[in-house]
């Protein structure tokens, strides 16, 4: 949990809290009661970080917006994500030729 929290930027017990929300999260336990992530599940993570952190949603919002239109909230997601990594890459090589 710690690490998908880390990924994130955000405290385990968010996480925690999401879980409880939204039900296209289901994450399993093992047998000590640690969760264990599949990557469907940090991709629903993501999904569901995207509208409420980054596009302000409210949680009831993002669960509509998910039961709605969940292909079109992925796509947009895969949108920006690829935006912000071409903005860092490009950030990148003008440090690189400015150092």
């Amino acid at each position: 949990m710690g690490e998908v929290a880390e990924l994130f930027g955000v405290n385990a017990s968010l996480l925690r809290f999401w879980e409880e929300e939204f039900p296209i999260l289901k994450i399993a336990k093992n047998s000590r009661g640690h969760r264990i992530y599949t990557t469907a599940d940090v991709d629903n993570i993501r999904l569901i970080y995207y509208l409420v952190k980054e596009q302000g949603m409210t949680l009831d919002g993002a669960k509509k917006r998910i039961r709605q239109n969940r292909d079109g909230v992925n796509r947009d997601a895969e949108i920006v994500e690829h935006e912000v990594q071409g903005s860092l890459e490009s950030l990148r090589r003008n440090h690189r030729t400015l150092g």
